[in-house]
């Protein structure tokens, strides 16, 4: 097995979903499929004996869900990237994923490149879910009196140290990057509002995910809805 070879769990109390991905992920050259696990109490064991570099997620499974199996995972071992397996890209459980740390979710119904594409994508720290699709999923379990999480969401949390620091590191620009991503903004139209090239861009999210502790720009977006930065239905 290559160096550059990227190692993937699976977790699905579903055998035969569990066959299927792993199939079209080991006809791949670079991904490697190296455990499996039925339930989220297994997957986080299994994570930290074999150290994978991408785990493909369900979420609702016996013992442990995939829910709390992805915080903890993404809580102790923060070099494994979680992607939550759902049924409906405006759902719960995926809005409950990308909050408890998953850098991306896909439809248990994915086409076979998509998945190769998105396994490499995390892999790499990159975002599979377009910034504007998290941006719509939030903004439909966020917005108060609206669906499930609004209650526990309508009142923003008290700001940790930590976070207060990260944010007020960032400069005037970086800030206005920061929203600009959470409003669903790709690199290109970011560019292009602030009359500066896709590399400048590039640069300022690696600086803002570094001062802020995010691991990609899905998180961003999580973190600019959960701390006030972007409201729903607004852009901050």
């Amino acid at each position: 097995m290559s160096e550059n070879t990227i190692r993937v769990a699976l977790v699905d109390d579903q055998p035969l979903l569990r066959t299927g991905f792993g199939l079209i992920l080991d006809a791949e050259d670079d991904l490697d499929v190296v455990g499996e696990a039925s339930d989220g109490a297994a997957a986080v064991q299994l994570v930290a004996r074999l150290k994978p570099d991408v785990v493909l997620m369900d979420v609702r499974m016996p013992v442990m869900d995939g829910i709390e199996a992805t915080r903890r995972i993404v809580g102790e071992f923060p070099d494994t990237r979680v992607i939550i397996l759902t049924t409906f890209d405006l759902d719960e459980y995926a809005f409950n994923g990308l909050t408890a740390g998953a850098s991306a979710f896909l439809l248990k119904d994915v086409d076979p490149e998509e998945l190769v594409r998105a396994v490499r994508l995390v892999a790499s720290g990159d975002a599979v879910v377009a910034p504007r699709v998290t941006k719509r999923l939030l903004e439909a379990y966020v917005r108060p009196g609206g669906a499930a999480k609004a209650t526990a969401t309508a009142a923003l949390p008290v700001v940790p140290p930590e976070v207060a620091r990260g944010l007020a590191e960032l400069t005037p620009r970086e800030r206005e990057i920061l929203g600009a991503m959470a409003a669903g903004r790709s690199n290109q139209e970011i560019a292009t509002e602030f009359f500066v090239s896709e590399a400048t861009v590039k640069t300022h999210v690696r600086r803002v995910l570094a001062k802020l502790n995010l691991r990609d720009r899905v998180q961003a977006v999580v973190f600019a809805y959960e701390y006030g930065i972007v409201t729903p239905g607004g852009e901050g």
